[in-house]
């Protein structure tokens, strides 16, 4: 007879709910001359990051994205990845 091999139990974890660093330190307007917090939200290739991947609200995202794109035409990011 066959034995069968004990069946493992996979539970699935719960996804956490991001928040929005901008609103927790209740950040009004994100200034495009702050290249280092901004380049928290840029990948590798140079792309902005997605609301789902960064973890910020709507609101902030927009204002967020007018100020990598302001600072990419100050030349203060880059428009591509290295």
């Amino acid at each position: 007879m066959e034995e069968k091999a004990p069946v493992k139990k996979m539970y699935k974890k719960a996804p956490r709910k991001k928040v929005c660093a901008f609103c927790q330190e209740k950040v009004d307007v994100i200034d495009y001359k702050d290249v280092n917090r901004l380049k928290k939200f840029i990948a590798e290739g140079g792309k902005i990051l997605p609301r789902r991947m960064s973890g910020t609200c709507a609101a902030h995202q927009r204002l967020l994205a007018t100020a990598i794109k302001r600072a990419r035409i100050a030349a203060l990011l880059p428009f591509k990845g290295e």
